[in-house]
C-alpha cells in the first residue's frame, strides 16, 4: 500500500506569497529521494531549486511550468511506498497534507500560508488541473509520459535559456550533454552552428508585426516596483552630488591589482567605492539606520550590510554583504565577486536579499555620470557612482600654482531619508566619501 504525501510549496523568503514554476526536473512515475533537486521556482527576489523532502514515486504535479503558486499550496505528490507496491492495490485515498516535523526541517523557512491564498494562472493556457497518475498506474522505476496538454521544459539555466532566445535556438530541439540531462551554452552555440538557411527564424515583416507588446508584472520585476513605489512615497528623499578628482584611487587600484593576494580577484573601482562608504559611514552612523513607525524610534544599526544594485535578466536586485565593515580589502573584494556572479547567475538566495542597511548602485557601468538613486526600503542612504572618466582638472601645487591636467574624475549623487539626516549629515557623508576616494591615504586617519 502507496503513502502519498503532499509537498506543500514553501516560504522560501521573508513574507513571500508566491512562487512561479520554472522548470520541473522530474514527471510523474519517477522515482525521487531525500533532497533530491524537483523543481526551480522564481519568487519576487530570486530562482530558487527545491528539493523533495520524501523519497519514493512521483504521481502528481499540481502545478505546470509558468503557473503562479501560492505558499502553502500543494506543489508535488510522491509515494512514499516500497518500490513496486503502487500497482498491487488501490490507494486508501488519504493524503497527508504536510511533512512531518523532521521532514520539514529539510526546507528552510516551510510553512503554509492563509486558507485563502489560490494559485493564477501566468503564461500558460492549459486547463488549471493537476497532472497526475492514479495510484495503480504507476509502477517502480517505470518512467511515465506526460499528457498532451503538459509540455516538458528542457532542463537549462535562466542565462543559457537567454542565449538560445538571442541566437533564436528552440531548446526542445538541442541535445543536453551537462550533468542531468542539463543544456550548456556550448550545446546551445552547437545547435545555433547547425541552422541552415532553410531552418532559420523567417522574419516578420514590419506590417505583421502588432502595435504593442504587454509583458506581465511578475517576479523580480514586481517585487522592484512595489518596493520603489513604497519607498518613494513614504521615505522624503534628498539627493546631493559632488564631482571628485579620483585619480589617487586609480593608482590604489592598479598597485593593489599587482599584489600577489589579489592575482585571483578583479580589483574594480567599485571595491574601492565600497570601502569608502562603509569607512566614512562611521562619523555618519545615522545614515546606517532605519525609520520604526510602530514603535516610533530610529534604530541605529552598529553593523553594515552593504546592499549592492545589480542589473540581471530578471530585473533589479539588490543582494548585501553581511558585516562589510568588518570585512579586509581582500576579504570585500571576494564578496562583490560572488555576489556579482551569484546575481547574474540568478541564484541569489532569498537571505542574502534582506537585512540590507546601506545600498551602492554603480550607475557608471553604463556609462552614465549620475543619478538620482531612490532609497532601498527601510534603509536610510543610497551611494549612486558615476562613470570613471579622464577629464580636464585644475590641479594646485605645494606652491599654490594652479595648472590644467588630465584626471580620473566621477560623480557621486547620495540620496538619503530626510526624516533619519539632515542635511548637514548627508552633507558630511558625502564630503567625506569624496575625500577619501580623492586621497585614499585619509582613511588611516
Amino acid at each position: 500500500m502507496t503513502s502519498p504525501q503532499q509537498f506543500l510549496l514553501p516560504d522560501v523568503g521573508e513574507g513571500l506569497t508566491e512562487a512561479e514554476i520554472l522548470a520541473w526536473s522530474v514527471r510523474p512515475g519517477d522515482t525521487v529521494e531525500v533532497n533530491q533537486i524537483i523543481v526551480e521556482v522564481e519568487t519576487a527576489k530570486a530562482a530558487v531549486e527545491l528539493p523533495s523532502p520524501y523519497a519514493g514515486v512521483v504521481s502528481a504535479l499540481h502545478a505546470e511550468v509558468g503557473e503562479s503558486l501560492a505558499v502553502g499550496k500543494p506543489l508535488i505528490t510522491v509515494d512514499t511506498g516500497p518500490p513496486g507496491e503502487a500497482a498491487d492495490g488501490p490507494s486508501d485515498g488519504r493524503t497527508t497534507q504536510q511533512p512531518e516535523p523532521e521532514q520539514a526541517a529539510l526546507l528552510v523557512g516551510y510553512g503554509p500560508q492563509g486558507a485563502g491564498a489560490g494559485r493564477r494562472r501566468r503564461r500558460s493556457a492549459a486547463p488549471q488541473h493537476a497532472t497526475s497518475l492514479p495510484d495503480d498506474r504507476v509502477e517502480a522505476g517505470a518512467a511515465t509520459s506526460l499528457p498532451d496538454h503538459v509540455v516538458a521544459r528542457p532542463a537549462a539555466k535562466p542565462p543559457v535559456r537567454k542565449l538560445a532566445k538571442d541566437l533564436g535556438v528552440d531548446l526542445t530541439t538541442v541535445i543536453p550533454t551537462g550533468p542531468g540531462g542539463t543544456i550548456t551554452r556550448e550545446d546551445v552555440r552547437e545547435a545555433a552552428a547547425r541552422t541552415t538557411p532553410e531552418t532559420a527564424p523567417v522574419p516578420v515583416p514590419d506590417a505583421a508585426r502588432p502595435a504593442e507588446t504587454r509583458i506581465p508584472i511578475r517576479g523580480v520585476r514586481k517585487h522592484t516596483a512595489a518596493a520603489m513605489v513604497a519607498s518613494a512615497f513614504t521615505a522624503p528623499h534628498v539627493t546631493e552630488f559632488i564631482t571628485v578628482d579620483v585619480t589617487a584611487t586609480m593608482r590604489l587600484r592598479e598597485l593593489v591589482s599587482g599584489r600577489r593576494e589579489f592575482r585571483e580577484l578583479r580589483v574594480t573601482p567599485l571595491l574601492f567605492f565600497a570601502r569608502a562608504l562603509v569607512i566614512a559611514l562611521a562619523k555618519t552612523p545615522e545614515a546606517n539606520s532605519s525609520w520604526d513607525e510602530a514603535a516610533q524610534e530610529i534604530v541605529l544599526k552598529h553593523y553594515v550590510n552593504l546592499g549592492v544594485a545589480a542589473a540581471t535578466d530578471r530585473g533589479l536586485v539588490v543582494p548585501n554583504i553581511k558585516g562589510a565593515d568588518r570585512m579586509s580589502l581582500r576579504e570585500l573584494a571576494q564578496a562583490l565577486a560572488d555576489l556579482t556572479a551569484t546575481a547574474r547567475a540568478g541564484r541569489t538566495s532569498p537571505q542574502d536579499m534582506t537585512g540590507g542597511t546601506v545600498t551602492l548602485t554603480n550607475v557608471g557601468v553604463f556609462g552614465v555620470d549620475t543619478g538620482t538613486p531612490i532609497l532601498n526600503p527601510g534603509e536610510a542612504a543610497i551611494l549612486a557612482v558615476g562613470a570613471v572618466r579622464r577629464m580636464p582638472w585644475v590641479v594646485r601645487d605645494d606652491n599654490g600654482d594652479e595648472r590644467i591636467e588630465p584626471r580620473w574624475v566621477t560623480q557621486l549623487a547620495l540620496s538619503f531619508d530626510h526624516r533619519l539626516m539632515d542635511g548637514r549629515q548627508g552633507s558630511e557623508l558625502l564630503a567625506g566619501i569624496a575625500e577619501i576616494l580623492h586621497e585614499p591615504g585619509l582613511a588611516l586617519l
